[in-house]
């Protein structure tokens, strides 16, 4: 069969797939044309008078004295209407009954005239009564069918068509309106100029990609980027979910991959996006000794062959975003398929600057904001929290009534994301209070004076998010992408501050350390276990973390004897607590400075990384103390400031 002949026959396939009431109405007339032909005219109840050659209607008079002349044989009386055959059965003689004459049968019984009943029923009453049943159920069936095809996605129960679940437009997206991922943009420039000048590469034997896998933590902006590159290149985008290919029905994912790959190949030039990839395309190689899920094996490989069945030439790219690449299927990231995989990670001090930036166009903000300020609060927060950020700013400000968004409603916006909603309503008893204060201002106190520690920006004893009575806010002067053995112990000895304030103040621990404790506790055994930072185990790893690409971290099995976990055991517990030790002393020698920081938190509940300082300052001078402020370091902007004005400079020198 040519393929003419194929693309003719799918199309009347998906047309009466896709019009079940137009199909359902053409089989009823069928059904109705065919019983005629078979039944004919003389279609209706059964007749006890013999076939006459000849019918004559007749007056109801005229019947009247064919009976009585006894010029009849047999009659039929109906509803409406009497018929009746002559004597010699040549002749059927009809006639229409006279309302209110009662005298007929008399007449028939008194000339010896046989005769009977009969029901006036057509053929097509007759063929109704016998098909309704059948066409009920067949509607039934029909409306259910054209139900789970609109829910399914095309074809009877599902089996094919993806043009439901499909989402194919023009996006009007450009690169500028993706910051702080520009490794990434590079990367998927070429396949713009592909998109747009595909003769080019064909022609000198390039070979363009099929496939990019964008890789990064949710939120990184991957679906943005994607957007970017079919508005960059104005071609169609056709963006799905990878979990919109599984249905319980086995082929139905199959079905609908070939149909997304038949309408991007129409339309090419043109981009397939499939966003949460992982949905179909985790390893097989593990297998599942459950028997696994054919429906979700059968999709994957359909898409490989689809992937496969690609020429050089066919300007087609299919681009796909995940945050789970470890559990991909090692078929898929083969060359041939998804040749690339490009990192949008999250972005640095400058990417979270341009992000803010962009966000903040369409919103009205104070001249006195500096976006910069808001950046460095931001470290390890994604595009999409860095939106939320701006949003909430802006409705914080229309909630004051305010003209603009202010400085103080974006810090408070961030405050939201890194520690959750102010609970205000949620009042805390004047002993609980006051443990809290204690409790902030000893981690604030190590924070500032502990070397490798991260800077306060903010101590609050006001409860947020679901469990949280107070925090205190660090703010990063960097960012930074490992951590020195001394920064560890410093974050050690910060998470231990709040418990030892309640010991050293209060007199009595509560349970408010527990969360410290746990993390100190992470931070010591990870220094042993994983990065060589003591002399239990020296340079061996003893655990093998299983750590996902973006994910956390799961633990391998104990590979080590047991008296190496006895000697990691007692080499935590004693750094725990020779750390512990070291912190009380601090908050005993610092305990007036705590005391004013107390004071000053139970009046405003909220103080500032400023405040915290001078407390701690003053203090120092009082006491004719060496001040153990650690000095802020040099942040990202001064090193980019720096490089900017070397670069100046060396740009003058090569001129003269």
């Amino acid at each position: 069969m040519s393929e003419q002949q194929n693309k003719n026959q799918n199309n009347n396939n998906n047309f009466f797939n896709q019009n079940p009431l137009i199909t359902f109405a053409i089989f009823s007339v069928a059904m109705i044309v065919i019983f005629k032909l078979l039944v004919g005219e003389g279609g209706g109840s059964s007749s006890v008078l013999g076939n006459s050659s000849q019918v004559q209607q007749v007056s109801y008079s005229e019947f009247k004295s064919l009976v009585e002349a006894k010029d009849v044989s047999k009659v039929e009386i109906g509803q409406s209407y009497i018929r009746a055959q002559s004597a010699d059965g040549s002749k059927l003689y009809t006639t229409r009954i006279v309302q209110g004459d009662n005298k007929l049968v008399e007449l028939l019984d008194k000339n010896h005239i046989e005769y009977s009943g009969f029901s006036e029923s057509n053929w097509f009453t007759e063929m109704f009564g016998w098909l309704f049943p059948f066409l009920l159920i067949l509607g039934i069936w029909m409306l259910f069918a054209s139900r789970m095809q609109k829910s399914m996605g095309g074809g009877i129960l599902g089996m094919g068509g993806s043009k439901k679940l499909v989402n194919s437009e023009k996006p009007d997206t450009k690169f500028d309106d993706v910051a702080g991922v520009e490794e990434a943009k590079e990367e998927v420039q070429e396949i713009v100029d592909f998109l747009k000048y595909p003769g080019r590469y064909v022609e000198i034997g390039a070979k363009i990609p099929k496939g990019v896998l964008l890789v990064g933590s949710p939120g990184t902006g991957k679906t943005l980027l994607a957007k970017a590159v079919a508005g960059e290149a104005e071609v169609p985008f056709f963006s799905v979910s990878g979990s919109s290919f599984i249905e319980m029905f086995v082929g139905v994912g199959a079905a609908r991959v070939r149909d997304l790959f038949e309408q991007a190949k129409k339309d090419a030039p043109s981009i397939i996006f499939i966003d949460e990839i992982d949905a179909i395309g985790k390893s097989r190689a593990a297998g599942n000794m459950m028997g696994g899920n054919d429906e979700r094996e059968q999709t994957l490989n359909q898409l490989l062959a689809e992937m496969d069945g690609f020429g050089t030439d066919t300007p087609v790219i299919i681009l796909a975003a995940t945050n789970r690449p470890e559990i991909l299927d090692q078929a898929l990231l083969r060359p041939g398929r998804f040749d690339r995989q490009v990192l949008v990670d999250k972005p640095d001090f400058e990417g979270r600057v341009k992000i803010l930036k962009v966000h903040v166009k369409n919103v009205k903000i104070d001249d006195d904001v500096d976006i910069k300020e808001v950046a460095r609060l931001t470290a390890g927060l994604a595009g999409a929290d860095l939106a939320n950020v701006v949003n909430e700013a802006a409705l914080l400000a229309g909630r004051k009534n305010q003209k603009t968004v202010k400085q103080q409603d974006l810090f408070e916006s961030v405050e939201r994301a890194l520690a959750g909603l102010a609970k205000k309503s949620r009042r805390i008893n004047p002993k609980e209070k006051k443990i809290v204060a204690y409790h902030e201002s000893g981690h604030a106190l190590l924070a500032e004076t502990t070397v490798g520690a991260k800077k306060v920006s903010k101590v609050s004893i006001v409860p947020r998010g679901l469990a949280a009575l107070g925090y205190t806010l660090n703010k990063p002067e960097e960012d930074k992408f490992m951590m020195q053995r001394h920064e560890l112990w410093a974050e050690v000895d910060v998470l231990l501050g709040g418990r030892a304030a309640e010991e050293v103040f209060i007199g009595e621990i509560s349970t408010g350390a527990g969360n410290d404790l746990e993390r100190a506790t992470d931070i010591i055994k990870s220094m042993v276990q994983t990065y060589g930072m003591s002399d239990i185990a020296g340079l061996m790893v003893l655990e093998k973390s299983r750590q996902s690409f973006l994910g956390p971290t799961g633990g391998a099995p104990r590979e080590y004897s047991d008296k190496m976990a006895e000697d990691m055991d007692n080499f935590i517990k004693q750094s725990l607590q020779e750390h512990y030790e070291a912190v009380v002393a601090r908050l005993e020698e610092y305990r007036d400075a705590i005391e004013d920081m107390v004071a000053l938190l139970y009046k405003k509940e909220n103080i500032t990384g400023e405040e915290v300082r001078e407390i701690i300052k003053d203090f120092e001078e009082r006491n004719g103390m060496e001040s153990k402020v650690v000095q802020e370091v040099e942040t990202i902007e001064d090193e980019l400031k720096q490089d900017a004005t070397m670069n100046k400079k060396e740009d003058e020198d090569a001129r003269e």
